[in-house]
């Protein structure tokens, strides 16, 4: 069975397309078409008074577009394509509300991503990669309770010294924290986009509420280690957040607290 043209198969939803009919060799003399000019349009054509083969076209002039029309189209147009084609990263930046789920996955001997949904299908509000390996917080989670605590600083305008107004940008959209962990610095901590790796990790898990483990097939960095458990988001103020997890019994202190700071 030959293979199908894709770009064919996805034209004839839009177009009907009909066999050519075998037709007589037309002796007549053939006519040339001509590339229309950006400025002119032909909208006759007609044969000359002398009797010869020839055709005469009369152009109908044109005013030609403005040039800021023609920006303006093409502008509308680019900005539909990239609205029908952009990334699911690059969508509107999805809000949390007082529960929310997070995941921390990463390769044995990776780094540590960690990531807040709004809902198991939803793009993460928040994806985070740590400069802490896998493996050394996963032996500091077995060890008991584990504080890990982001700092950023407020991005100012001023000059001379004098402190200026805060860019007001939303405390979960800073790029870049220092990050604790137990009241140890672990380097640095980068906000990323969700690719579209991660989304495979995060709907891999989508149906679990609450576990660890490691999922199926490794990589050059070995296995694919998860943690996934529900929140609860407590907004101190615009410069604070802390996510507390919920134990699945309801008693006991969160075993793991991540806590966001703008200082």
């Amino acid at each position: 069975m030959a293979a199908v043209d894709q770009s064919s198969s996805s034209s004839r939803r839009y177009f009907d397309w009909y066999p050519l009919e075998e037709t007589a060799i037309d002796t007549e003399p053939a006519v040339a078409l001509l590339p229309s000019d950006f400025h002119h349009s032909f909208d006759a054509l007609s044969v000359s008074e002398d009797g010869d083969d020839t055709l005469a076209l009369r152009p109908l002039m044109r005013r030609p577009t403005p040039k800021k029309k023609v920006r303006k189209v093409l502008k509308s147009v680019i900005n539909s394509v990239i609205s029908c084609n952009r990334h699911p990263s690059s969508l509107d930046h999805p809000t949390l509300g007082s529960r929310v789920i997070g995941t921390l996955f990463g390769y044995r001997k990776g780094h540590v991503h960690f990531a807040f949904q709004s809902d198991p299908g939803s793009i993460p509000a928040l994806l985070v990669e740590l400069a802490t390996p896998t493996c050394c917080l996963v032996k500091e989670m077995a060890s008991g309770l584990v504080r890990i605590a982001l700092e950023c600083e407020r991005e100012r305008s001023g000059c001379g010294g004098q402190k200026g107004r805060s860019r007001g940008r939303p405390l979960l959209q800073e790029p870049v924290w220092r990050t604790y962990c137990n009241g140890r610095k672990s380097g640095y901590a980068v906000a990323r986009e969700c690719t579209m790796g991660d989304m495979r990790v995060l709907r891999s898990v989508q149906a679990i509420t609450m576990g660890a483990g490691v999922l199926p097939g490794s990589g050059p960095e070995g296995e694919l280690m998860y943690m996934r458990a529900r929140f609860e988001r407590v907004v101190g103020s615009r410069d604070s957040e802390a996510f507390y997890m919920i134990n699945p019994d309801g008693t006991g202190g969160p075993e793991l607290s991540i806590f966001l700071l703008r200082v």
